[in-house]
């Protein structure tokens, strides 16, 4: 059992030149507009440009620099010279361009023109605008309502957000499945079931004033550098940090903050975590359990003496329901079951909560480390359990804070796209709109898979996103995605969904978030949201990359008008002309969260919509926060096997979700490939592999379904024994779409039963 970890493989902290050197290559290969100095200045700063990378929120006392890492490499992309025109198509067959790598096709850069795709010679072709609308609006009244999709990526603005699930549902459905159905649907269905709120429950200045922070399954070093600055500040004062991620995170380890002048002269590092629990995949149930059992022995001890207690019984007794069932699983769980499951020792284990204890405020991070299970919500619910009892949610410098990927993935589901009829306000739209929404819940991501799989889908509008590459049984889904009737992806840049292109395919090029959007009332402002429900406007001001494309408002109007029966009350036109409009919409059917939106929407941190467990008002079932008696002390499906290793897939420090900026994974010593199968020294013994050995992954799900990845390279790596380690997207080949969290559909991509085979097998 591994209780303690050294340094991870790469050399060097987190942040300071090793950031600023990886920025710098970025640069050399997009040589993007001079503007773009200007615009990381700008980012995340009132009257200026939210990041168009991940949700992480900005302090109203913002930094000089408030990007990071990440955002810059997102804002270079978007700003690259390169372009990506219909004469590209001369040289390059859509089949010819299935050989290259998803980076290649991020380097074709930002497409200037509306294309469709012309099967007689397999390319795409220039279209005009008004006839790529009219054919996608002719084809979409021809098919039958539930049999179209209208997935979103987590991009697009709440404007262009709140309409696009307004034009799915004057279309006739709520088929709005959205990419947190891949990552944080477990969120959004595990939070709601316990707490009543089905996103975090911290603000920043719960940050400022928390005394420890419980990281579980989440990498702030790759996926939100930002954090690492009140991390850092924390660690100043005294907090402490304790983490439980089967893999050594640097950013969780150590950090240079490339801001201070004196950390990047000196090399001055913050030493993160205080205690580093390598859990082993799927094995957090356990582990948080073991930690509620040392505040509950802790408790019992103190009833036993006389002394204070441990728990917040006074919390509990007016918040909370289900503490005695739980309370009784704890007692009777023996230590050897839980090192078993979690693969930690109980000395370990119990480092980590006598620090829970002594902490009066603590907040609990989490990520896909936890959602992306077959038991997700289980996870989520065991993390609300250890903060419940010590009423560490709805008071000052506690909570929890689950850390959401893509820009507005949060923010989308906010103003309605939604599959789940019951989320949204359809008598307000009724009264708004005047017409009669539908009230049949739509399809998940899984839904839809499924359903192109068996040709009952045969359209989806996708607004952004690279869904084709970022679903499990990815093989499957190409050739499903292809037999459809209609596609359209709206996007900015080249990728594999385009490469599999339906009977009708359409690639519309929209404009960046960076860039000037004008027009009939003049230039346009968008918003989103963030991780901490904060909304905040976005100005873009650079030139666009093409006078050729539009916004991704302008086109959902676009295809709305052509494929959506007239009616007065549906403006379409008045509200591409101006987006306040729209933002006054979204207060109409929002009235609580978005009170004055058009005049909030510029306050430094952007302006707070409210959650309702941040104040200690509990919307479930119960009126309380629910106490959640696991029925199982891992989070998986499957049960292990000779032989049987699990899964997780990963991201690498020179990639955003789908998008591969590059090959280098600093933080691992991994350069210039992502053909690599991790694994520690004794599995690679045990299984008689050796380092540099090629393999293949094989699918160990056990449905008759052949799935496979080859071409590995073994690489040895500091995992728990039985956890293995590859890339994502490449590895979803590998997951079935049948595996995924038992209450959200969110795909297991962090557990996956896989078996090592030799490449000459």
């Amino acid at each position: 059992m591994t209780d303690t970890i050294p340094n991870p493989e790469s050399e060097g902290p987190s942040g300071g030149w090793g950031s600023v050197k990886s920025i710098a290559r970025i640069l050399g290969d997009d040589k993007p507009s001079p503007m773009v100095l200007e615009e990381l200045a700008r980012q995340n700063k009132p009257g200026g440009v939210m990041c168009v990378s991940c949700a992480w929120p900005k302090p109203a006392n913002y930094h000089p620099f408030e990007f990071c890492e990440n955002g810059a490499k997102a804002t270079i992309s978007d700003l690259t010279s390169a372009r990506c025109t219909p004469g590209f198509w001369s040289d390059h067959t859509v089949q010819s361009l299935r050989g290259w790598k998803d980076y290649d096709l991020e380097q074709t850069g930002r497409l200037t023109h509306p294309l469709r795709y012309d099967e007689a010679s397999d390319r795409y072709v220039e279209v005009s605008w008004d006839q790529a609308f009219d054919d996608i609006g002719q084809t979409l009244k021809s098919l039958p309502r539930e049999s179209v999709v209208f997935y979103s990526s987590g991009h697009a603005g709440l404007e262009a957000s709140y309409l696009y699930a307004l034009l799915a549902r004057t279309y006739g459905n709520n088929n709005l499945p959205q990419s947190s159905n891949m990552c944080h649907e477990t969120t959004s269905v595990g939070l709601q079931k316990v707490i009543g709120s089905p996103v975090g429950t911290v603000v920043w200045e719960d940050l400022e004033k928390a005394d420890a922070f419980f990281f579980f399954g989440q990498n702030p070093g790759s996926n939100s550098p930002r954090f690492l600055h009140p991390l850092q500040e924390a660690k100043k004062r005294g907090a402490k940090i304790v983490t439980f991620n089967p893999v050594v995170e640097q950013g969780l380890v150590s950090f240079v903050n490339p801001q201070s002048p004196v950390d990047m002269l000196t090399g001055r590092e913050t030493q993160i975590s205080d205690e580093y629990l390598q859990v082993k995949a799927g094995g957090d149930i356990a582990a948080i359990l073991g930690l509620c059992k040392v505040v509950i022995e802790a408790d019992d001890a103190a009833v036993s003496t006389g002394a204070a207690r441990v728990l917040d019984i006074a919390f509990i007794e007016e918040h909370t329901v289900g503490l005695e069932r739980f309370i009784d699983l704890v007692r009777s769980t023996d230590w050897s079951v839980i090192e078993k499951e979690s693969g930690l020792s109980e000395t370990a284990i119990r480092r980590a909560g006598e620090l829970y204890i002594q902490a009066e405020r603590v907040i609990g991070v989490y990520g896909m480390g936890l959602t992306q299970h077959s038991q997700g919500a289980l996870n989520v619910a065991m993390v609300v359990n250890l903060l419940l009892l010590r009423g560490n949610i709805g008071r000052e410098g506690a909570g929890c804070c689950p850390v959401r990927g893509h820009s507005n993935v949060q923010g989308q589901r906010t103003v309605g796209i939604a599959e789940k009829a019951k989320l949204i306000p359809m008598d307000k739209l009724k009264a708004l709109f005047d017409f009669d929404p539908p009230t049949e819940d739509g399809v998940t991501i899984v839904d839809a898979v499924k359903g192109m799989m068996s040709g009952q889908i045969k359209a989806t509008i996708s607004l952004g996103g690279n869904l084709v590459r970022a679903v499990p049984d990815q093989k499957a889904m190409e050739e499903a995605w292809a037999s459809q009737d209609l596609t359209v992806v709206v996007s900015t840049k080249l990728n594999r969904s385009h490469l599999f292109p339906g009977k009708k395919a359409y690639i519309l090029p929209c404009l960046s978030r960076l860039e000037r959007d004008e027009q009939a009332s003049g230039p346009q402002s968008v918003t989103t949201e963030d991780s901490f429900s904060h909304i905040s406007g976005s100005v873009g001001k650079r030139t666009p990359a093409s006078k050729h494309l539009k916004s991704e408002l302008a086109i959902v109007t676009s295809i709305a008008k052509a494929a959506v029966a007239s009616n007065p009350k549906l403006k379409w036109d008045e509200w591409t002309a101006d987006y306040s409009l729209v933002r006054d919409l979204i207060e109409a059917t929002y009235p609580d969260q978005f009170r004055a939106y058009n005049e909030r929407m510029f306050e430094p941190s952007g302006f707070y919509r409210g959650n309702s467990a941040h104040n200690r008002v509990w919307k479930t079932e119960e009126k309380k926060a629910v106490f959640t008696t696991p029925k199982q002390l891992n989070a998986l499906s499957f049960d292990d096997a000779e032989g049987r290793f699990r899964l997780i897939t990963m991201r690498s420090n020179d990639q955003f979700n789908t998008t591969i900026y590059g090959y280098s994974d600093r933080f691992r010593g991994i350069e210039g490939t992502r053909d690599v199968l991790l694994m520690c020294r004794e599995d690679i013994r045990s299984a008689g592999l050796s380092e540099g050995q090629e393999v293949k992954l094989v699918s160990d799900f056990n449905d008759g379904v052949r799935r496979e990845l080859a071409g590995l390279k073994v690489r040895e790596h500091n995992l728990p024994k039985g956890t293995i380690g590859a890339y994502y997207p490449e590895a979803n080949v590998l997951i079935a779409i049948d595996h995924h969290d038992e209450l959200s559909k969110t795909p297991a991509s962090k557990a996956v039963p896989v078996r090592i085979e030799a490449s000459d097998l």
